[in-house]
C-alpha cells in the first residue's frame, strides 16, 4: 500500500508538472529549469513536442542516477518523467492569463509543488533534479537552491534565444520552483533529539534496529521523582521525525522527547535517510 501511495502521489505531481507547462510558461516562452527547460527551448525552435524532448534529454541523466541512486528511485522517476511527457502531449498548450508576470509566479509554485513531492515520495523529475541530488547526498544544501544555482544557465541560454525580459521572468519563476521545492523538501534540516525515559534500553534497541543513526546514552535522575532514567540523544533528519515520533511513543508514552532543529552537523552522519520505512515518512 505504501508503494501503491507513493506512486500515486508521483503520478499526481508529474500531471500537475505537465500542466503548469502547458498552461502557465509555455505559453508565454517561460522555461523551467534544467534539462525541462532545454527541451522547452528545442520544442520552441522544432516542430518536435517539448514531452518527447524531455524524455530523450533525461535518458543519460536517469542511466547514471540508476548506477548512483538505485533502482527503485529511477522507477520511480521515468515514471514520472513518462507521465509527464504524455501529459505534455495530451494537455492543450493555451493561456491562462496574458500577463506574462502572473503565470510565471504561479507556474513556478505549482512545478515547485509537483517537483517537491515527486522527490519527496523518493522519484525525481529527471535532469538537474538526479544532478542535486547526488550533491546533496555529500553536502548538506538546500535542494531548491542547489536545483536553481544549476538551471540558471538555462535563463542565460532563453535570454540569448528569446529575450531577456523573458529570460528574468524565466528566472523568476525557477526562483520561485526553488523556494516552494526547499518548503516541501526537508532532507536537508537536521534535528537533535533527546529522549528521557525509563525504558531506555528498549527505545535504545528500537532506534538502532529502525534508524542509521549513532545514539549516545547517558544515565539521568529525574529531580522531583528521584527515579533513574536513560537519556539518549542522536541527530536524525527532518524526514525520520515522521518515524521516530510515533516509534518512541508506542514503546513509552510517557517519555519526555525533546527536539530542536540543528544548524550544523560536523563528524560521522549519514546523509541519507535509509531507515526501515517507506522514504518518503
Amino acid at each position: 500500500m505504501d508503494k501503491i501511495y507513493s506512486l500515486l502521489i508521483i503520478f499526481a505531481g508529474s500531471l500537475l508538472l505537465g500542466f503548469a507547462f502547458n498552461m502557465f510558461l509555455l505559453p508565454h516562452e517561460i522555461l523551467s529549469g534544467g534539462v525541462t527547460g532545454i527541451a522547452m527551448i528545442f520544442s520552441l525552435m522544432t516542430p518536435i513536442n517539448a514531452g518527447l524532448w524531455l524524455f530523450v534529454l533525461n535518458i543519460p541523466i536517469l542511466i547514471i542516477g540508476w548506477m548512483k541512486l538505485g533502482k527503485l528511485f529511477i522507477a520511480n522517476s521515468v515514471f514520472s518523467v513518462a507521465v509527464t511527457s504524455i501529459s505534455m502531449l495530451y494537455i492543450p498548450v493555451m493561456k491562462v492569463t496574458e500577463d506574462a508576470l502572473l503565470s510565471s509566479v504561479f507556474g513556478g509554485v505549482l512545478v515547485g509543488v509537483g517537483v517537491g513531492f515527486i522527490i519527496r515520495f523518493y522519484g525525481s523529475t529527471g535532469g538537474f533534479d538526479v544532478v542535486g541530488l547526488l550533491l546533496t547526498m555529500k553536502r548538506d544544501i538546500p535542494l531548491g537552491f542547489l536545483v536553481f544555482v544549476l538551471n540558471s544557465m538555462v535563463v542565460f541560454v532563453s535570454g540569448f534565444i528569446f529575450s531577456w525580459e523573458l529570460a528574468m521572468y524565466t528566472m523568476a519563476s525557477i526562483y520561485i520552483t526553488g523556494l516552494v521545492v526547499d518548503r516541501i523538501h526537508t532532507r536537508h534540516i537536521k534535528l537533535s533529539l533527546t529522549v528521557v525515559t525509563g525504558k531506555g534500553d528498549e527505545v535504545k534497541q528500537q532506534l538502532l534496529e529502525n534508524l542509521y543513526r549513532g545514539i549516545t546514552v547517558t544515565d539521568g535522575e529525574g529531580a522531583y521523582s528521584g527515579n533513574k532514567v536513560k537519556v539518549l540523544y542522536t541527530v536524525i533528519s527532518r524526514y525520520e521525525l515522521a518515524y521516530v515520533r510515533p516509534l518512541i511513543k508506542s514503546i513509552d508514552p510517557n517519555a519526555f522527547v525533546s527536539i530542536s532543529e540543528t544548524m550544523e552537523v560536523m563528524g560521522n552522519f549519514r546523509k541519507d535517510d535509509n531507515f526501515k520505512k517507506t522514504p518518503a515518512a
